[in-house]
């Protein structure tokens, strides 16, 4: 195993500045997906209950990444260990949560259902897993100081551990080598039923409402965040995993300083992405925040969609409890821009 030993990868002050924002960012993030779900009952779909388990999950992260950057450790000591624990089990859970949520639309779009025995498993391998991972690692005294060539800042896998490369599998970069795959391959699946269905409302345009072509492009809206899932998983979080290869082959390209940043803020910045996407680009929670801000309230609720049966065949499967094409129940889309 190739893995260096101490001295540790260099951290700039500019650049622990850098990952501080995208922590501060991210809880931010989190805490404004979990007020909205606090604050409008009606936004409750099952996803975004899901998601609101990933905010909580990334909300973790985020604040022991910033106490780790914060405390620039030079060796293990309790809080080190602490919040590598609290890093490990979050972040883990975050891989599960994001991977569930997929499950989770492509049941609702694809198989048109959804139980409640799904979401209890859900929950307990999500929570659960993660939990078994992060105790029996503190246990074996396995969670450390890294010396940041596979972090940024924080601890995590102790460096000198002689098994460090099955527990940082383990804690964490086997489940996103794992989301790498699983992710793409659902919203690839999603994607295909979605055209499919773009294909059948087309055939019977001429004699549909305009409200019908007005559920098209909202489908077609979701067909692009659906898009965007993947890619912004991906993107964020392919940096660390880059590092973690050239950790192992000892090459000295891990302590680039452009790597180092980019696996900094990729890592801490999820909470903020998905309040992005599903806050601000999703209109009904724009407008309902943006109206409780601004004392304004949005008085032009697009009409319900049509009950022509050829439409609520070929349409139903993609609205099925999936907050960016369902309803609200007052006839606004929730995933128009």
């Amino acid at each position: 195993m190739l893995l260096r030993e101490p001295p540790a990868t260099p951290v700039s002050p500019w650049e622990r500045g850098l990952v501080l924002l995208s922590c501060a960012l991210s809880v931010l993030g989190c805490c404004l997906l979990l007020g909205t779900q606090a604050r409008w009952p009606e936004l409750r779909t099952r996803p975004r209950q899901l998601l609101s388990c990933l905010s909580g999950a990334d909300l973790l992260s985020a604040a022991s990444y910033a106490y780790g950057v914060l405390k620039d450790f030079e060796a293990s000591s309790w809080d080190c260990v602490a919040q590598g624990a609290l890093s490990t089990f979050a972040n883990t859970s975050s891989f599960f949560w994001t991977v569930a949520i997929a499950l989770e639309v492509y049941c609702s779009i694809v198989r048109g259902s959804t139980g409640a025995g799904l979401l209890c498993c859900f929950h307990l391998v999500s929570w659960g897993v993660p939990l078994g991972i992060t105790a029996a690692a503190v246990a074996l005294k396995k969670i450390g100081y890294d010396a940041s060539d596979v972090s940024v800042g924080w601890c995590w896998i102790d460096i000198s551990a002689e098994d460090r490369l099955l527990w940082m599998l383990l804690a964490g970069k086997l489940w996103e080598i794992l989301a790498y795959v699983t992710l793409p391959f659902f919203y690839i699946l999603i994607k295909k039923h979605i055209n499919r269905a773009h294909a059948a409302l087309s055939e019977y345009r001429p004699i549909l409402s305009r409200n019908t072509s007005s559920q098209m492009r909202a489908a077609s809206v979701a067909d692009k965040k659906l898009t965007l899932i993947p890619i912004i998983f991906i993107f964020l979080r392919i940096w660390s995993t880059i590092r973690f290869v050239l950790t192992l082959s000892g090459s000295p390209a891990d302590q680039n300083w452009l790597l180092v940043v980019l696996h900094g803020v990729g890592n801490t910045f999820q909470g903020a992405a998905n309040c992005i996407l599903f806050v601000f680009c999703t209109r009904v929670v724009r407008n309902k925040l943006f109206s409780s801000l601004c004392c304004w309230r949005h008085s032009n609720p697009e009409p319900p969609p049509p009950s022509l049966e050829t439409s609520s065949q070929a349409e139903a499967p993609l609205c099925k409890d999936w907050e960016l094409q369902g309803s609200n129940g007052t006839g606004e889309d929730l995933s128009s821009p």
